[in-house]
């Protein structure tokens, strides 16, 4: 099992930034990929980015440019660094990793945009 904990979530207005940070726990050997996650509040979750086992990125194309996705080498924390913030970032951003063919979700945490 892992565990995983998300947070640095808040408001913020538009234009600012946030750092997101997600604690691994547990059976932490064996993970593979770490993603961040979103859902705003009427939409299907989104994947926001990703990280690999050997440090390539992925990113939404809504936060490209804008957000980076990072990792410590024991892969125990992912962070999210988001700039430039917009309202439409508004959702609740998870933490997701995947370890031997099963994904792990943290409880989530909220990021408000305001205008």
């Amino acid at each position: 099992q892992v565990q995983l904990v998300e947070s640095g979530g808040g408001l913020v207005q538009a234009g600012g930034s946030l750092t997101l940070s997600c604690a691994a726990s547990g059976s932490i050997r064996s993970i593979n990929a770490m993603s961040w996650y979103r859902q705003a509040p009427g939409k299907q979750r989104e994947l926001v980015a990703g990280i690999t086992s050997g440090g390539s990125t992925n990113y939404a194309d809504s936060v490209k440019g804008r957000f980076t996705i990072s990792r410590d080498n024991a892969k125990t924390m992912v962070y999210l660094q988001m700039n430039s913030l917009k309202p439409e970032d508004t959702a609740v951003y998870y933490c997701a990793v995947s370890r031997v063919g099963r994904d792990y979700w943290g409880q989530g945490t909220q990021v408000t945009v305001s205008s």
